[in-house]
């Protein structure tokens, strides 16, 4: 256990964050997501719902600053809808230490299934929401100064 760091964030998801690099995407998948075909490194947060993973993530994670979406989810498939909630308590969860960003891009499910088969990571969360999927793209860390 780290002082600062949430315990929602497993010692293998704090090395998976802290290895990646500018562009780098990281998907939080809901429980239904194909996690395990699609994903080069999975990482398990059974039971963790991507609202409470996304404020403990954004703390220790730049957001790309560079690109129009840092944040991307999947749109719904012909006659499915998608719940505003879901986005809404991302959005809320994220901009809790980074406000200004932007609402995420909406992808279809085959696209965003291509981004999470190069995403750096997908981490399996226990989000049982539909088209709970979400992608970030991690941007440039600030200098460190004391």
């Amino acid at each position: 256990m780290l002082k600062g760091i949430s315990p929602l964030i497993s010692p293998e998801l704090l090395k998976v964050l802290a290895e990646m690099g500018h562009g780098d995407e990281i998907v939080l998948s809901d429980a239904h997501f194909p996690g395990h075909t699609f994903g080069q490194r999975v990482v398990r947060a059974d039971g963790v719902a991507i609202p409470a993973l996304l404020e403990a993530i954004t703390p220790l994670f730049e957001l790309d600053e560079y690109v129009d979406a840092p944040l991307i989810m999947m749109k719904a498939v012909k006659g499915d809808a998608l719940d505003p909630m879901v986005e809404q308590a991302y959005m809320e969860a994220v901009r809790k230490h980074a406000p200004a960003t932007p609402a995420p891009a909406h992808i279809d499910r085959f696209e965003f299934y291509d981004r999470a088969k190069q995403a750096y990571a997908v981490v399996v969360t226990g989000e049982t929401a539909k088209y709970g999927n979400i992608i970030l793209k991690k941007g440039v860390t600030p200098p460190y100064t004391q």
